[in-house]
């Protein structure tokens, strides 16, 4: 169902968590993919492991020479651009609204939204000569709600769902899909070092009890790339162990 035999994907953020388990869940489907990032060793790393269908260039999101370079590099090496998966991004770090510097503010929009919009307009002219694609952009659960200290966060995710709505408005007549994925709380290098722990009963607030994986982010995206999810354009696909859906039922204890 998720054979992506023949297409040719390009992956922000593609170093490491999401955006590696993305690319390694694209080759394993039979995808060619460029990951790109500005983690340039650990790129190189992630491309490496898997193998002959990858390759890696560095590359800041937020330069328009930057995304040109990219997408002539990919067409290069592998004659087309079917897809986009816009997964690069920062946290910017947890302060209260009064907080945030406005320095700090544009910069999480400049890497989180401003890079997705540029991501979106570089692939536009490949994908409409080549008959169609698909851009997966990588939003958060914070995209879904009020998040408290995650303003540049929280307003740049929320901008990506917007950016996808409209560019699945404007591209469906030339069969570019474009649609976001919401991750919750997912064990990441970058959420790894703020103390979030794996495993069951680790995340009560969710549903589910527990953080995502890279992997289980990595299969959704990789679906709606597919033509298995060939019908389907401005979705919000929340991977979130529930956490968007509603507060995490606890048993009541009973008076003794």
């Amino acid at each position: 169902m998720t054979d992506l035999r023949g297409r040719t994907v390009i992956i922000t953020g593609g170093a490491r968590g999401i955006g590696a388990e993305t690319g390694r869940a694209a080759v394993e489907s039979g995808a060619r993919v460029v990951l790109t990032d500005v983690r340039e060793e650990e790129g190189r790393a992630t491309a490496q492991r898997l193998g002959g269908h990858a390759r890696f260039v560095r590359h800041d999101v937020t330069s328009e020479d930057d995304w040109r370079e990219v997408v002539a590099f990919t067409a290069a090496a592998f004659g087309r651009v079917d897809g986009l998966v816009n997964n690069a991004g920062i946290s910017g770090g947890s302060h209260l609204l009064e907080e945030q510097t406005a320095e700090d503010f544009r910069r999480v929009l400049d890497i989180d939204l401003t890079g997705v919009f540029l991501g979106m307009r570089a692939v536009i002219p490949p994908m409409r000569e080549g008959g169609g694609g698909s851009v997966v952009n990588v939003s958060s659960a914070a995209g879904l709600m009020g998040l408290a200290r995650t303003a540049g966060y929280g307003a740049a995710k929320w901008g990506v769902r917007g950016l996808t709505r409209l560019g699945a408005v404007e591209l469906g007549a030339a069969r570019i899909r474009v649609n976001s994925v919401h991750p919750g709380m997912t064990h990441t290098p970058m959420t790894a070092h703020v103390g979030i722990e794996r495993g069951e009963g680790k995340y009560p607030d969710t549903p589910m009890g527990r953080v995502g994986e890279p992997h289980e982010i990595a299969r959704a995206v990789v679906f709606l790339l597919s033509d298995a999810a060939s019908y389907v354009t401005g979705a919000e696909l929340a991977v979130d162990g529930g956490w968007t859906t509603g507060p995490a039922l606890r048993p009541i204890e009973e008076n003794t």
